[in-house]
């Protein structure tokens, strides 16, 4: 089978978003040429955001068709998260990118989820993105394998072992054993 092929049979996303309480950016990526233009891109997050701020996707996420695609999203604090998808994705698939997303930005930031939070960590939240979506093929849905990827790659070596957490020290341990072992 052709390449081509298998990534037609593959759930693709459009865009992940994640916006403030008043529609502006935090963090998106597009994986498609729907939008060509940073203006196209800019309208269709200020239309998405003024149509779903007035839902309570609060509790659960909720799922809308939204200029023939579907967008699943979720609110937390003063921030709005949003996985598009093609209007033939499965909505399941695309809920679970949004969970994985937003566990993984919870279990990074300590469970404190809000915008402060997220521009102070804006590198770890790009990296769960680059970790979950690569040109819009899912790679992983599991927030503990998204997080546990991130804080290795987001490890500063240099940094005291007290200022690390459990999988860093134990990630820059077992690095120093092996440089010791092959030398």
């Amino acid at each position: 089978m052709a390449l081509s092929g298998s990534r037609d049979a593959c759930p693709m996303v459009k865009n992940i978003l994640l916006l403030d309480s008043e529609g502006k950016r935090v963090a998106v990526k597009y994986y498609s040429d729907d939008w060509p233009t940073n203006n196209a891109k800019l309208a269709f997050e200020k239309s998405l955001f003024a149509k779903t701020m007035k839902s309570n996707a609060r509790t659960e996420a909720e799922i809308t068709m939204f200029d023939n695609y579907i967008v699943v999203y979720k609110f937390v604090q003063d921030l709005h998260f949003f996985v598009t998808g093609g209007d033939d994705e499965n909505e399941l698939i695309l809920a679970s990118v949004l969970q994985g997303f937003f566990d993984s930005v919870s279990l990074l930031l300590r469970s404190t989820v809000d915008k402060r939070e997220a521009l102070e960590n804006l590198d770890l939240i790009f990296l769960c993105l680059d970790e979950i979506v690569e040109k819009g093929m899912i790679l992983e849905t599991d927030a503990n394998v998204i997080a546990g990827k991130v804080a290795v790659n987001s490890m500063d070596p240099s940094a005291p072992l007290s200022e690390q957490t459990i999988s860093q020290a134990l990630a820059t341990a077992r690095e120093h054993l092996t440089r010791t072992l092959f030398q």
